[in-house]
């Protein structure tokens, strides 16, 4: 009986060590930009936050929905906006990496198939420690406001 309790706690260390990141991290309001048709590649949104004392890194993302993931920015190079990938997002203890249009976002390259409104795209977060986070992220419509205007023809 001994030998059980011992093999169990040991079994909860690993499981433990496992866990990791992912365990402190959650992830609220995860969305993936309906793609227009043909068009090889959209992005993933969301808000990551850590609740716990370390600092954590997002270093990669996986999904089945596209043949390539990458973590990605926008920058500004000499005028122009430009999208980077980038080798980590990194998540300060208690507190949030926001991902959105415009900045910081998990780019889903190579699509696979046609995405329509409402489907649902699991993504899997990978941390700095090994730890990950599967998430469910809607594929829904670009709205008005997400969207730059555009003052030209004003």
């Amino acid at each position: 009986m001994k030998q059980l309790s011992l093999l169990a706690a040991g079994l909860m260390v690993s499981l433990g060590a496992l866990a990791g990141a992912a365990d402190s991290v959650t992830v609220q309001d995860p969305y993936v930009r309906l793609a227009p048709p043909n068009a090889p590649a959209t992005g993933a949104f969301m808000v990551i936050r850590n609740g716990g004392d370390k600092d954590v890194k997002v270093v990669k993302a996986s999904n089945p929905a596209s043949k390539v993931t990458e973590l990605h920015t926008h920058l500004n190079e000499g005028g122009v906006m430009k999208m980077r990938p980038v080798p980590a997002i990194e998540v300060k203890a208690k507190g949030e990496a926001v991902l959105k249009p415009g900045g910081l976002h998990v780019m889903l390259i190579d699509l696979k198939a046609p995405m329509k409104e409402g489907d649902v795209v699991p993504i899997t977060l990978g941390f700095d420690d090994g730890s990950s986070k599967q998430v469910d992220a809607k594929v829904v419509r670009p709205t008005a406001a997400a969207m730059p205007m555009d003052h030209k023809h004003h």
